[in-house]
């Protein structure tokens, strides 16, 4: 059996909250810890009216507070916006409050528009290119300090690193430092296989990573049919379709038939990003994440699930797991 995990954004749903969001987030947590999965991943997202999970780390906390095994980590925290000290003393204080849980995912992109990127960090115009050296600098702050700078909390605790990807960039640099890597293929599958190629050949092993470990993210759409599967992926496909228009907002309920979602040409881009989506009935679902896995080989999956109605979110993570862990 493969490790799986789960990927949480505290998705902000049409007429509600960000404190339901995060509310919804820790039941989710509750859950997943129940059904075995592995790590409760959240992500970092800016001036997003749809996504609540914008202070990773407080978040993570807080679901933490309300769990009392299950992994908790960034997937990822987007190093660019942040000092890498800032974000080594706060993943720090995580790892100090719960030991042997908290692993800290790295990305490179800003996960948000550039005005928005320029307020996070306002000395960042080449933040992106200093990525492979601010990894390295916070690496050093979760070991001995770094240029005689200690994080405290953080210092000597070693927490856990992982590179975050959609293209080689991140294959090459997790394989290059010997860390574990994830691929988004929830969102940006094009380059998938051929990551997970260069990651495994220019793999070099580091004191405790002697072997690649490889993960990738897909969404998954459970339901009790196949036709309610499409109907729950609606909404995640509504809101895709407005990020891209630039028109980024809370997560719409979902609809029945297709005209309602796009135009033609907007489903056929949208499908193609989500085309990494296990979606329908239990049996659907588990031959789909079969092959999925069957295909990459992965060695952990991780599962994200941006459904509209809690509970249908619940169900659908239940029945991924179930598929996983009969």
């Amino acid at each position: 059996m493969k490790a799986y995990s789960l990927l949480d954004l505290a998705p902000i749903t049409e007429g509600s909250t960000a404190r339901q969001a995060l509310l919804n987030s820790r039941d989710l947590a509750q859950h997943a810890q129940q059904q075995g999965y592995k790590r409760f991943w959240m992500a970092e997202h800016h001036n997003s009216s749809g996504i609540a999970s914008a202070a990773t780390a407080v978040a993570l906390g807080f679901v933490a507070a309300g769990t009392s095994s299950i992994r908790i980590g960034a997937a990822g925290v987007m190093l660019p916006n942040h000092s890498p000290l800032v974000i080594a003393e706060q993943f720090g204080t995580l790892a100090s409050l719960y030991p042997d849980r908290v692993d800290l995912g790295l990305g490179r992109a800003p996960g948000t528009d550039g005005k928005t990127m320029l307020a996070l960090r306002r000395d960042n115009l080449d933040a992106a290119e200093r990525f492979p050296q601010d990894v390295q600098e916070l690496r050093n702050y979760f070991d001995q300090g770094h240029d005689g700078v200690k994080a405290v909390p953080g210092h000597g605790l070693r927490v856990p690193l992982w590179i975050l990807g959609s293209s080689l960039f991140g294959a090459q640099l997790a394989a290059y430092l010997g860390l574990p890597y994830l691929f988004a293929s929830h969102f940006a599958p094009d380059h998938l296989h051929t990551a997970l190629k260069v990651y495994r050949e220019q793999y070099q092993p580091s004191p405790g990573h002697p072997q690649p470990y490889a993960g990738a993210a897909v969404n998954v759409f459970a339901a009790d049919t196949d036709a309610e599967g499409r109907r729950l992926m609606s909404s995640m496909q509504q809101q895709f379709i407005a990020l891209r228009k630039g028109e980024p907002g809370p997560l719409k309920p979902p609809v029945s038939h297709e005209h309602e979602i796009g135009s033609v040409v907007e489903l056929a881009q949208v499908n193609h990003a989500l085309r990494e989506s296990a979606v329908g009935s239990p049996a659907s679902v588990k031959a789909w994440l079969q092959e999925f896995l069957a295909k990459t080989q992965v060695d952990e999956l991780i599962l994200t699930s941006h459904v509209y109605d809690h509970e249908a979110r619940i169900k659908s993570f239940a029945i991924a797991a179930q598929a996983l862990n009969p």
